[in-house]
């Protein structure tokens, strides 16, 4: 196969070694208590450095913004000083690490939340068919329905778009080298993008460009921060999970392509939909997005080398992101220079658990030993 997958890339004010991004990946093994990233976590981070880019797992800004139990923050002190060991160690193996923000809106429950709070969203609309895994009063695990959000307040926005620049200036502090604003997924910016999730009639809600702005809040909020240059975003057009049916997701994803030019932002990650059940993106509106965004564009969604180095050589795409072939090969970039064989993920050891399914993956370096 031709090299471009394996090429440099130059990604806002960084280069990196090659264009096999890893996707953000929930696992669901943070510290506990506190949902603190641990010694486990910093070994499977390091393990994957050789990525052109590693995106973290989606990481809550707050405790309101979590929807799954044992997902990691970036809002207390210990998480701070958890992340901040594991991008020491990518650093040491000479990688590059972007935190992934992340803000579930009505993707929760109460005892997610605690103190008996309820999620909040745009709208006080309840996703249909989502659900959320909860650790329950007597300890037990389950998985229960999302629960029906309330809907944030006028006054409320301001303090969410805080949420996002604090968890930008412990990201900052730590030295990832990117953020991500998760705007994706069905999450709560999606949920004030799409027309059906948002029925606000203030100035949140309504024409697109309203549905949009609190996006556009955040990642202004961000930047001030980090700087454009070290600011990509997350969207998923025609995502159909946890409730969402837009009916205008190209436009809007075409409206933020160009705002997001217009401030520099340095990527924008494009999360497929097929995987959910969403349609599969046309060509024509991959050169949509390719022509309204002057950043470099990461596509991410059942890639192989191959499908991936056709995407490349057609000149849509700059990078590649992989979600579960990374959770089995650690070494994934090696194994496609190689042209060898991936490993098979374990699916029943995705989420939650210790170390097996997680850090003991074989490598073709342990193979071959």
């Amino acid at each position: 196969m031709s090299n471009k997958l394996l090429s440099p890339l130059t990604l806002g004010s960084q280069s990196l070694p090659n264009r096999v991004i890893m996707a953000p990946l929930t696992r669901s093994r943070a510290g506990q208590p506190g949902d603190v990233p641990t010694a486990l976590n910093v070994e499977y981070y390091a393990q994957r450095a050789s990525a052109g880019l590693i995106i973290t797992e989606a990481t809550q800004v707050s405790r309101q913004g979590q929807g799954y139990a044992w997902t990691p923050g970036i809002y207390t002190d210990e998480q701070e000083a958890g992340w901040k060991n594991v991008v020491q160690a990518v650093h040491e193996k000479g990688g590059r690490i972007a935190l992934q923000m992340w803000h579930v809106g009505r993707i929760s429950h109460r005892l997610v939340q605690g103190n008996d709070a309820l999620p909040v969203a745009p709208s006080a609309l309840a996703p249909a068919n989502s659900s959320c895994f909860v650790i329950q009063p007597d300890g037990s695990r389950a998985t229960l329905p999302c629960e029906t959000p309330r809907a944030l307040a006028l006054e409320e926005l301001p303090g969410i778009v805080a949420q996002y620049r604090q968890a930008a200036v412990r990201a900052k502090r730590i030295g990832f080298d990117f953020v991500e604003v998760h705007a994706a997924n069905g999450y709560l910016l999606q949920q004030f993008l799409s027309t059906n999730s948002n029925q606000r009639t203030d100035n949140y809600g309504g024409s697109l460009e309203n549905r949009a702005r609190l996006i556009l809040e955040v990642v202004d909020a961000v930047a001030e921060v980090m700087g454009a240059s070290r600011v990509g975003v997350r969207l998923s057009p025609h995502f159909v999970a946890h409730g969402i049916a837009d009916t205008e997701p190209e436009a809007s994803a075409l409206y933020l392509a160009k705002e997001f030019s217009r401030r520099g932002v340095a990527y924008l990650h494009i999360a497929e939909p097929d995987w959910a059940g969403g349609v599969k993106l046309t060509d024509a509106f991959r050169a949509q997005i390719r022509e309204a965004f002057s950043g470099a564009l990461i596509f991410c969604g059942g890639y192989t080398a191959e499908s991936a180095e056709a995407l490349l050589q057609k000149g849509i795409a700059d990078a590649i992101a992989f979600g579960r072939p990374f959770i089995a090969n650690p070494d994934l970039v090696e194994r496609f220079r190689r042209g060898t064989e991936l490993n098979t993920p374990d699916r029943a050891s995705f989420y939650g658990g210790g170390a097996q399914g997680y850090t003991d993956y074989p490598t073709l370096q342990l193979e071959a030993a």
